[in-house]
């Protein structure tokens, strides 16, 4: 498939023109975020946009109604969250969010910065599209179902797997080498792409850049017997035992929207957190004391730390009054099937039929509702969908 559409996808320096104003999209390789930059993100979101903090399914974050892009970017860079002006948009990496911490073959978490810089450092790079996504994942199998584009998968604490498009290459690499290789990997997309966003667009892709990795790296082989990597859908939620006797708590967003208050209580804990793809966040290196506090407090604020709620089954796009395309408050619609006891883990009946109106709608499971056909947002997997028409909603359920 070849676009002939522009990459319009948002970053800090070229905002998206949102129906309920401009969108900022911020990157944060390996979802990796210090206290301090907690608390600027905060900060920012009260001053300049809707005083919310949007979590997205990339770990990334999203401001809303920006006021002064100018002011946003100054914050941003003085944060550290916008390191370079020319490739920000291409800064997309995903980690296995426990990586070190909580089981895994490896850590992976020291590559995250390793690959950042080495993509900044290649100004061919920065023509890489903004959809384009780097997965590394420590052996769990968490991120690597998420279809990134150009990924590692840890076989062992010494080989990776290297990923394309999602599926495995065949190909297998050490650490040391993995974020060469993942480069090497990077440039060849832009040889191979006729103005596709991502590698699966292209036709025979993935076979067509093993074959140009192989020809660039004459050591290199594809002979690894392929893995099958399934979507896994276990997201880390509440009390997790670190490897080193520490604690982790995993807390769940309401439909990813983190209040900037809620964010500035999560600062002060001064613990390093992790956004996931899965739009939660983890909380690392807590004691067992400062665990219980930081559940007191911040459950009552909204968090979820309750591995049973029904919002870890709910994401929504954007929605009305923020999408001119969608047809309706989807989001409105998805909080009341919430707060109504609408949304069950097991057992409701699936429905695709035209026409349920919102108060008629009892899905099972994991679900996304959307305001189009377009499904923004759906994550990954098996996923009740709940597609808003011109005549109600339509559920289609997993397929």
């Amino acid at each position: 498939m070849t676009r002939t559409d522009p990459d319009s996808c948002p970053g800090v320096l070229r905002l998206h023109q949102a129906a309920d104003g401009p969108l900022a999209r911020i990157r944060v390789p390996g979802g990796h975020l210090s206290p301090g930059q907690v608390q600027a993100l905060a900060a920012a979101a009260v001053d300049l946009s809707d005083g919310t903090i949007e979590l997205t399914s990339r770990g990334n974050v999203q401001f809303r109604q920006v006021r002064d892009a100018a002011a946003l970017t100054e914050r941003l860079t003085d944060a550290g969250l916008l390191p370079s002006t020319t490739h920000e948009r291409v800064r997309n990496i995903v980690a296995s969010p426990l990586s070190g911490r909580v089981g895994g073959w490896t850590d992976v978490h020291p590559l995250v910065p390793a690959l950042d810089d080495a993509l900044q450092a290649h100004p061919r790079l920065a023509g890489l599209p903004g959809r384009v996504l780097f997965t590394l994942d420590d052996g769990r199998g968490d991120v690597s179902g998420l279809g990134g584009d150009i990924g590692v998968h840890a076989l062992d604490e010494n080989t990776y797997a290297l990923l394309l498009a999602g599926k495995d290459s065949g190909i297998r690499v050490s650490p040391a080498d993995a974020v060469d290789l993942m480069l090497t990997a990077a440039h060849g997309f832009l040889e191979l792409r006729d103005g596709q966003w991502r590698l699966h667009e292209i036709p025979d892709g993935r076979a067509r850049l093993t074959d140009h990795l192989l020809a660039a790296r004459p050591g290199l082989d594809a002979s690894g017997d392929l893995l099958d990597l399934p979507v896994r859908q276990d997201i880390p939620i509440g009390w997790l035992n670190q490897d080193d006797d520490r604690v982790a708590l995993g807390a769940g967003v309401r439909l990813g929207s983190l209040p900037a208050r809620t964010a500035e209580f999560i600062a002060a804990v001064e613990r390093p957190v992790f956004l996931t793809p899965w739009r939660t966040l983890v909380l690392t290196d807590l004691d067992e004391w400062t665990a219980e506090q930081v559940v007191r407090v911040l459950a009552p604020m909204g968090l979820i730390f309750d591995a049973n709620s029904p919002w870890l089954l709910v994401s929504a796009c954007a929605g009305r009054p923020g999408c001119a395309k969608s047809l309706t408050d989807v989001r409105a619609d998805a909080t009341d099937a919430v707060d109504t006891g609408r949304v069950v883990p097991t057992g409701a009946p699936q429905f695709t039929r035209e026409g349920l109106g919102a108060d008629d709608i009892v899905a099972a499971g994991r679900q996304h509702w959307s305001g189009c056909d377009r499904r923004c947002g759906r994550p990954k997997g098996a996923v009740t969908d709940i597609i808003a028409t011109t005549d109600g909603y339509r559920i289609v359920p997993p397929q």
